[in-house]
């Protein structure tokens, strides 16, 4: 799947940005690189990648920040974040500022390519691009945008697939079980991140409005209502 993807690699440790280009050509990436957040953060902004490799500790800018700042200028690349931070706290201000997924330093290259591969796979939409609808929320998986009573909601690539889940069960129950497969495959993390994603999702989805559409349903999974 990294086969002729684009990657930007934002890490100010060069033996380690090193290693990763060592790897990543191996793989036949075509790879840049950054060596501290605002030069990161202009090289996403400027061109267009499959994915985006940030540490979390950087000069000038740090990975929380340049994700903020690209998701509040609506790039909407994948983000995979480099951490040695694991607590729950840390966690969810890391998907929080916008970050779609993590690996833990120090991290297996094959747990890297494998989620690497399931953003840039998600990202791309291995699926019929058209306008999805229930109740208040529109979906548009071509631009990847998502509008409730036509205002804009900013969503994560992450939580875009998670909302997306949702609303294609129009109001059924999605398991847990499905929702995690479909964002890490057979390579569960062993963190909790989907209660993370969802806790993130429904303050995004619902605050903003009277009625609270996510509904979480306790040993089964979670679903859309609408109002009576």
């Amino acid at each position: 799947m990294l086969e002729q993807s684009r990657i930007l690699v934002i890490e100010d440790n060069l033996q380690l940005q090193n290693t990763i280009a060592d790897f990543l050509e191996v793989k036949e990436a075509h790879v840049d690189f950054a060596v501290d957040g605002k030069q990161g953060f202009k090289l996403a902004s400027e061109h267009d990648f499959d994915v985006i490799i940030l540490d979390v500790m950087l000069p000038k800018m740090n990975g929380m920040q340049v994700a903020e700042k690209l998701r509040e200028n609506g790039v909407s690349t994948p983000i995979l974040m480099l951490t040695a931070l694991n607590g729950e706290q840390d966690l969810l201000e890391s998907f929080g500022s916008g970050v779609d997924d993590f690996v833990t330093k120090p991290f297996q290259f094959l747990e890297l390519e494998a989620r690497l591969s399931a953003l840039i796979k998600r990202n791309k939409g291995l699926v019929a691009k058209k306008t999805l609808c229930y109740g208040q929320i529109t979906l548009d998986e071509k631009s990847r945008t998502v509008s409730r009573e036509g205002r804009p909601i900013i969503l994560s690539s992450t939580l875009f697939d998670i909302l997306r889940e949702l609303v294609n069960a129009q109001g059924e129950i999605v398991t847990r079980e499905s929702l995690t497969h479909m964002l890490w495959g057979n390579d569960t993390p062993d963190t909790d991140l989907l209660r993370s994603h969802i806790y993130l999702l429904r303050n995004t989805l619902d605050k903003p409005f009277e009625f609270a559409m996510l509904r979480t349903v306790p040993r089964h999974g979670y679903q859309l209502t609408l109002p009576n």
